[in-house]
């Protein structure tokens, strides 16, 4: 299996053991998104929806270094911390997202990394 690691300073820097993203073949497992600016590494100061926007470009930044977009993704996980948030989320992705949508799961979890209130990751493949 070859595996190439995807890296790109226009989304944030891996912070610990992970990479931005994975290719293996032709699909990209691109590891969890916080509402982190990239320049600075610090979270952005905002509202949610800011802070989902900010999520979903980080991750298309990811996706454009592994050779694809956003259309691309098949899959996307949102993690939340309070699913009350859930149609701030829906509105946003229309934003970012055509159809046909990727697959999607959400879910509320008690804490995130830094204190954030969402976090996506996403499985992308390449034509």
């Amino acid at each position: 299996m070859c595996r190439e690691i995807i890296s790109t300073d226009q989304a944030p820097q891996a912070i610990g053991t992970y990479s931005q993203a994975i290719k293996v073949g032709n699909t990209v497992y691109i590891s969890g998104q916080i509402p982190l600016v990239p320049e600075t590494m610090e979270v952005l100061d905002g509202e949610f929806s800011d802070h989902v926007r900010l999520v979903f470009k980080n991750l298309s930044a990811i996706a454009k270094a592994a050779g694809g977009t956003l259309n691309d993704f098949v899959k996307v996980n949102v993690f939340l911390t309070d699913l009350n948030n859930f149609a701030t989320v829906n509105e946003v992705m229309e934003e970012f997202f055509t159809q046909p949508y990727p697959a999607r799961a959400a879910v509320q979890i008690s804490a995130l990394p830094k204190g954030v209130e969402v976090e996506a990751d996403a499985v992308m493949v390449l034509s």
